[in-house]
């Protein structure tokens, strides 16, 4: 029997995810904080953007959610509860902190159905190309019944463990992405300041061993000042904030974290926190 799906959380991420959950013939109801932009959206995708998300639940067997913060998810969850049939799966696609998606797992228990944390990676461009990467905790039963809704989106889904190994897993990945950032700009801005052209440099260096997705991806806008593709630097930043709180924990080195968190903070109070993380450039920069 065909899956009814709904998505939850229609940002720059949420939105295109939906549309994909279309295409495979899935998307049964959309929902956003801001119910005109569901209702929106729904029009344009021909389903439903029930008022409610008791509502919402009520008439589907999977609900994916991809919202800002940890208070969203479990707000959502709380808000699901009253329609959620037994045995429904809820797949939060957020990026929070472990202990979030084990207690929105346990609330979800009592009533009778499932919880998956399975945050992305690829960014907005993976988002609108159906190539994310998913990092999946929680139960092997329950991913493989919710696999049709995440193989509408992702190029990779791989199941790391328990719910929270998701999220546990997005706490590495931002770590890197956040150093790669660090290095990439400050090596641009060197190569800016010493006159070289970019369109050799980065393919140069693209080539060799410094070659990555950030460069190939973001190299080149970033030297022309352009900022607005991606994935926001105040995103990044509060992913940072959670991470932080997971390594402190872990008891791990945090210089990467807490030179970005500190950067990104500085750029955010400049008015630049809905730039690309690749703004980063202006710090390194010489004044």
């Amino acid at each position: 029997m065909t899956l009814k799906a709904a998505f939850i959380g229609l940002g720059a991420m949420g939105a295109p995810m939906a549309g994909h959950l279309k295409d495979k013939g899935l998307l049964h109801a959309v929902s956003n904080r801001t119910h005109a932009k569901a209702v929106a959206l729904a029009e344009k995708l021909g389903v439903s953007a029930p008022e409610s998300l008791a509502e919402l639940a009520a008439a589907c067997d999977v609900i994916a959610l991809c919202v800002t913060a940890d208070a969203d998810v479990l707000n959502t969850i709380d808000q699901l509860l009253p329609g959620l049939k037994p045995g429904s799966i809820v797949i939060d696609h957020s990026t929070v902190s472990p202990d979030t998606a084990k207690k929105a797992a346990a609330k979800l228990r009592e009533a009778g159905a499932h919880f998956i944390d399975a945050p992305v990676s690829g960014g907005v461009e993976g988002a609108k190309n159906g190539k994310l990467s998913v990092m999946v905790g929680g139960d092997a039963a329950d991913l493989e019944r919710a696999r049709p809704v995440l193989e509408a989106y992702a190029l990779r889904i791989t199941h790391l463990g328990d719910v929270g190994a998701g999220q546990a897993t997005k706490a590495v990945n931002q770590v890197v992405v956040a150093g790669i950032a660090q290095a990439v700009c400050e090596g641009l801005a060197l190569g800016e300041a010493l006159g070289l052209d970019p369109e050799r440099l980065i393919p140069t260096l693209g080539a060799g061993a410094a070659g990555n997705w950030f460069l190939e991806k973001r190299g080149a806008t970033m030297l022309r000042n352009e900022f607005s593709v991606g994935f926001k630097l105040a995103l990044l930043h509060k992913d940072l904030e959670i991470v932080r709180g997971i390594a402190e924990q872990a008891g791990t080195n945090r210089n990467v974290i807490e030179r970005s968190l500190a950067d990104y903070a500085q750029l955010m109070s400049q008015g630049y926190g809905d730039d690309d993380i690749s703004g980063l450039i202006r710090l390194k920069r010489r004044s």
